[in-house]
């Protein structure tokens, strides 16, 4: 196995990692959001609001990860693609939020 190939396979296994593990996270902060908005009241939707916030993030955190693995590759060209990517998804963030 050459270091290209070596090096993509530790790409494919932390991003692996990051989205399963982001997803049993945000899964178990909104259910717990939950479960606490049944005990005490609305004031538990809160939490189950941040474990939403985590779903969305999960994709431009994949983007982060991404942009810092090529740069530490030297892969410059696909870490300016990384970066623009990024970039579009902060623009998009903040027209939406305005």
């Amino acid at each position: 196995m050459n270091a290209e190939a070596a090096s993509s396979g530790q790409l494919e296994n932390l991003l692996g990692k990051l989205l399963h593990y982001g997803t049993l996270a945000a899964s178990g902060i909104i259910a717990l959001g939950l479960a606490l908005s049944l005990a005490v009241g609305p004031s538990g939707m809160g939490v189950a609001t941040a474990g939403i916030g985590l779903f969305i993030l999960l994709p431009a955190l994949r983007v982060a990860v991404m942009l810092i693995f090529f740069l530490r590759a030297r892969d410059y060209r696909y870490a300016a693609i990384a970066a623009l990517v990024l970039l579009v998804i902060s623009v998009s963030f903040f027209v939406g939020k305005r």
